[in-house]
């Protein structure tokens, strides 16, 4: 079982950055994978990043070379660093883990990032 809570989202102007961090309840060593999506009432949840166990990421093509993830597995914590922020990165962004044996998904809550154009 894991929680996931994130913090650090909010408003800010087309062009600057935010970043957000994801805390889990207990130690993410052993989990598989981490990662951030993003979703709007009445669309479908889509993929921002991803970072594995051994640092393996991987990136929505919209955010590419704009977006960072990391993982601090001493801190049990995920960061996603956004820089150039665009109106369309407005969303709630989602903090997600999977581990196996079998599969399990966790979600955050979420934390809501709006850039004003």
């Amino acid at each position: 079982q894991v929680t996931l809570v994130e913090s650090g989202g909010g408003l800010v102007q087309a062009g600057g950055s935010l970043s957000l961090s994801c805390a889990a309840s207990r130690s993410i060593f052993s989990i598989h994978a981490m990662g951030w999506y993003r979703w709007d009432p009445g669309k479908q949840r889509e993929l921002v990043a991803t970072i594995t166990s051994g640092g393996s990421t991987n990136y929505q093509d919209a955010v590419k070379g704009r977006f960072t993830i990391s993982r601090d597995n001493a801190k049990n914590m995920v960061y996603l660093q956004m820089n150039s922020l665009k109106p369309e990165d407005t969303s709630v962004y989602s903090c997600w883990a999977v581990t196996f044996g079998p599969r399990r998904d966790y979600w955050g809550r979420g934390t809501q990032v709006t850039v004003s154009s």
